[in-house]
């Protein structure tokens, strides 16, 4: 806390805003004046932990968290204290880790989970390294779910209608947004790198520089939360959803990852002579044969899956090529000391402290196990038949059938993910489409 203590006085600081990531990467917690902040633990219940992304509390609630609804405890990170720059008054934003009440690292917290796949690389001997890519939607203030989404309105006056790929005047459009955005994060310490205009229309993607796995998903974490309060500040809105307009491409989370040895600080996926390494083929392997048990944690939600659309830059099947964008996963051009693996599985949607503890956990099984990837794919992968999950129902029984998800995440958390993900499928399930009331009321 001394750290924190000074960060606090050295900014003046009149409120902390105590924070936690839920199971859908949202930020919960509480105002807590400093004095207070300093002087108190900090708790909040262990149930909101198990809430759905409505808000709503699963049946198994009472088999997850305790019945008697009892607080978890508050560990503030100090790697974590920001400023809130779009607060009124000086406000702090602290993430915190969750605690049971016994003093252990909470099992459903999906910030421990991702610790806790740190964990087992560190126990190896290796620091992976991950760079994460994510894109989003400028979108129209909507204020009627029945309304399709669509670009706002930029300098010119005007909505984009075509696709404007990498265009710097289409970017330029949104100039006062993008600046305000790049001013909070700078005043945050957020790593972030180039910005793109991606190809859908007023969708933008912004880099991270590379770095510790944990401190970029806090990064991510805080990112989203920037960039729809800028949008805000703005009249529109900023979103994530994985498949926001059905002719427009989805957004993505891309994850660049490599490891190295904790000793020498060499990258394992190169041997001594800058050559691929096993490690790295491995990796690749795992990769390969695990993400489907854990795609649930790429693909989150019910509308992750309408992303997974041939034929609009999203990945389809479990192929992977050298510079490759239409494999799922990608080895971009590297120097040896450089050599990293793209997953591009993830949508925008998900939870970053998931994805990436899922991702990396599938090239640690890879690793562990020696697992062969196939040959590299060469061509249009678009092409080939679609062998991932195109529901979450579907991708939820992968999960189930998974034994190394729940030996990496632990059992406990599996649950309260299935649990959650299967409440969200069945009121979804529940809701009776446009689509349906279209085609189907008088034509069966």
């Amino acid at each position: 806390m001394d750290k924190i203590t000074t960060w606090l006085a050295n900014h003046n600081i009149a409120e902390v805003e105590c924070l936690v990531p839920d199971m859908s990467g949202n930020a919960r917690g509480k105002f807590t004046p400093t004095d207070k902040f300093l002087t108190q633990d900090s708790r909040l219940p262990e149930s909101i932990l198990v809430q759905t992304v409505t808000g709503d509390y699963v049946d198994e609630h009472n088999e997850l968290v305790d019945p008697a609804d009892t607080d978890m405890l508050l560990i503030p990170d100090p790697n974590s204290v920001r400023l809130n720059p779009w607060a009124n008054d000086p406000t702090a934003q602290i993430i915190h880790d969750c605690h049971s009440r016994d003093g252990s690292p909470h099992p459903i917290s999906t910030r421990n989970i991702l610790k806790f796949v740190l964990e087992k690389y560190a126990d190896r001997g290796w620091k992976p390294t991950v760079a994460p890519e994510v894109e989003f939607y400028l979108v129209k203030r909507n204020l009627d779910p029945d309304e399709k989404l669509s670009a706002p309105v930029g300098r010119s006056g005007r909505t984009e209608k075509t696709r404007q790929s990498y265009s710097i005047d289409a970017a330029n459009e949104y100039e006062p947004i993008i600046e305000d955005m790049y001013d909070f994060c700078e005043a945050q310490g957020l790593d972030v790198d180039t910005l793109i205009h991606e190809s859908g229309t007023a969708q933008m993607e912004i880099n991270f520089l590379h770095g510790d796995p944990l401190q970029l998903a806090d990064q991510v974490f805080t990112f989203k939360r920037t960039v729809r309060e800028t949008a805000l500040r703005h009249g529109i809105y900023a979103t994530f959803m994985a498949k926001p307009m059905e002719d427009e491409p989805g957004s993505a989370l891309h994850l660049h990852q490599s490891v190295e040895d904790r000793k020498t600080g060499k990258n394992i996926f190169v041997d001594n002579n800058g050559k691929e390494s096993n490690n790295f083929l491995y990796f690749i392997g795992g990769m390969q044969k695990y993400t489907p048990g854990f795609i649930s944690f790429f693909a989150p939600n019910v509308n992750s899956y309408r992303r997974f659309t041939p034929e609009m830059a999203a990945p389809t099947s479990l192929h992977w090529g050298y510079d490759n964008r239409t494999t799922g996963l990608r080895v971009p051009d590297s120097s040896a000391q450089s050599k990293r693996l793209e997953n591009r599985f993830p949508g925008a949607d998900c939870n970053p402290y998931l994805a990436i503890a899922a991702s990396l956990a599938c090239g640690y099984l890879g690793m562990t196990n020696k697992v062969a990837p196939s040959a590299p794919y060469q061509g249009d992968c678009s092409k080939e038949a679609i062998t991932l999950p195109r529901t979450q129902e579907h991708a939820l029984t992968l999960l189930s059938d998974c034994d190394e998800a729940t030996e990496m995440f632990g059992i406990k958390f599996i649950k309260a993910w299935s649990a959650i993900k299967r409440n969200e499928y069945e009121e979804f399930n529940r809701v009776i489409s446009s689509w349906e009331r279209e085609f189907l009321l008088l034509n069966v």
